[in-house]
C-alpha cells in the first residue's frame, strides 16, 4: 500500500503548516494563536479536533474501545529565542534544504509530520483530493489518538498533564521529539530539591554564631560522592548535581542560613519519591522537593513497535533529556525528526528531507503492526 503515497506531497503540506507556526509565536503558556493555526488546519484535513485550552487533540473517526490505541503526541510550545539568534525567529527562512526558525526543529518538525501520519492512517470524512492512494489504506488493527500539547517545555499544569486524564485508555505512544528519528526507548526523569542548613549568625570578628556554610558542607560531601547502585544499559547512572549554592548577606557576618539546589536526573530503577526519601534520611538539612511528578520513563525492548525500529535498522538510545514522555504511566518512546542538538539553539532549523523521511519512516513502522 506504501507504494501507492506520494509523500512528497504530504511533505509539502507538513513544511507549509511548519511555516505559519514559525510565523506565529507559541512561547510556552502563549500557544493560543499557534493552537488556532493548528486547529484550522487538522479541520482543512477533514477531522474535528476537539481543544482544552491550548491543546488539541483528535480522535480516529474509526474509534473501537476493543482495539488498543496509538497516540501520537508532539509539542505546540517553543522556549523564548536566545539573544544570538541571526536571523528572524519568527520568519521562516529556507535556505538550500534547511528550513530556519523558532521551533522548528524542537519540536515543529514532529509536530507536523506527526499530523500527516495521523492523516495517512485513518480515513477523514472527506479526503483531500491531493491524498494520491489514501483511499486504498485499510483500517489498522489499532485506534489512534493524535496530540499537540502546550506548556511542555515548562512541564505546565495546563499542558499534557490537563490532557491525559480526558483522554480514552493509551496502550502506547510514540513522542515526536528531534531524535534523528532514532527510538529512544529510555528517558532520564527530572527532580529538584531545595537543600537549607541552619545555623546562628554573629560578628565574624568575635567568631560567633554558628556558621550555616560550615553545617552544609557534610550534606555538600554526600551529594557529591554518593552514588546510586542501579545502572541503566540506555540511560547509566541516577544522577545528582548541586547546581546552585546561596549564603551570607556581608563578609563581616557569620551566616544564619545557607540555601542549595540539587538537580536529579533518575534512570528507571528509581522513582522520585524513593530517592528524595533516601536522601532526606542521609542528609542533616531540611530537604524539600519542587514536584515528584516528572518521572523517569521508557518502553520494553521487545515491545512490538521497538523491535520492528530495530528490523528497519533503527538503533535504540536512552535520552538524557525531558519531554511529555514524563508524564505518561504507559509505554513511550520518543521518535521524531531533527537532531535534539539543534534545540534551544540560535538559528535552529530542521531540514525539510528530514520531515519527508519521518513521514515514510513512521508508516513503514505502523502500518499493520500489533501490539
Amino acid at each position: 500500500m506504501t507504494n501507492n503515497l506520494d509523500y512528497r506531497f504530504y511533505t509539502e503540506q507538513a513544511v507549509e503548516l511548519l511555516k505559519r507556526l514559525i510565523a506565529t509565536p507559541s512561547v510556552s503558556r502563549q500557544e493560543e494563536k499557534a493552537a488556532d493555526v493548528l486547529e484550522q488546519a487538522i479541520k482543512s484535513y477533514g477531522f474535528m479536533p476537539r481543544r482544552e485550552g491550548n491543546n488539541l487533540w483528535v480522535m480516529d473517526p474509526q474509534y473501537d474501545e476493543s482495539r488498543p490505541t496509538l497516540l501520537l503526541n508532539a509539542h505546540i510550545d517553543t522556549v523564548r529565542a536566545v539573544n544570538s539568534w541571526t536571523k528572524d525567529p519568527f520568519c521562516p527562512t529556507t535556505e538550500g534544504d534547511r528550513l530556519y526558525g523558532l521551533g522548528s526543529n524542537d519540536c515543529g518538525g514532529g509536530l507536523v509530520s506527526l499530523l500527516q501520519v495521523f492523516r495517512i492512517l485513518v480515513q477523514p470524512a472527506q479526503p483531500l483530493s491531493g491524498e494520491a492512494g489514501h483511499e486504498s489504506w485499510k483500517q489498522q488493527p489499532y485506534n489512534i489518538i493524535y496530540l499537540a500539547s502546550a506548556e511542555e517545555e515548562v512541564s505546565g499544569v495546563n499542558g499534557i498533564r490537563r490532557i491525559l486524564p480526558l483522554l480514552p485508555k493509551i496502550d502506547v505512544a510514540i513522542v515526536g521529539e528531534p531524535t534523528g528519528m532514532q527510538p529512544a526507548i529510555a528517558e532520564k526523569g527530572l527532580m529538584v530539591l531545595d537543600v537549607k542548613a541552619h545555623g546562628k549568625s554573629g560578628h565574624a570578628a568575635r567568631n560567633e554564631g554558628v556558621n550555616a556554610i560550615y553545617e552544609i558542607l557534610d550534606d555538600l560531601n554526600w551529594l557529591h560522592n554518593h552514588k546510586f547502585k542501579k545502572v541503566s544499559e540506555f540511560l547509566g547512572e541516577t544522577q545528582m548535581n548541586v547546581t546552585m549554592i546561596q549564603a551570607g548577606t556581608q563578609h563581616n557576618v557569620i551566616p544564619d542560613h545557607c540555601d542549595m539546589v540539587v538537580d536529579i536526573r533518575t534512570n528507571e530503577y528509581y522513582e522520585n519519591e524513593y530517592v528524595f526519601e533516601f536522601i532526606r534520611k542521609h542528609l542533616k538539612s531540611e530537604v524539600t522537593a519542587r514536584s515528584f511528578h516528572l518521572h523517569s520513563s521508557h518502553i520494553d525492548p521487545q515491545h512490538p513497535l521497538v523491535r520492528r525500529c530495530v528490523d528497519m535498522g533503527m538503533q535504540p538510545f536512552g535520552s538524557p533529556t525531558l519531554s511529555d514522555q514524563a508524564l505518561m504511566r504507559f509505554p513511550s518512546f520518543k521518535l521524531g525528526p531533527g537532531e535534539s542538538s539543534r534545540s534551544h539553539s540560535a538559528d535552529e532549523f530542521i531540514k525539510i528531507p528530514e520531515i519527508e523521511h519521518a513521514i515514510a519512516t513512521y508508516i513503514q513502522l505502523l502500518d499493520g503492526i500489533t501490539f
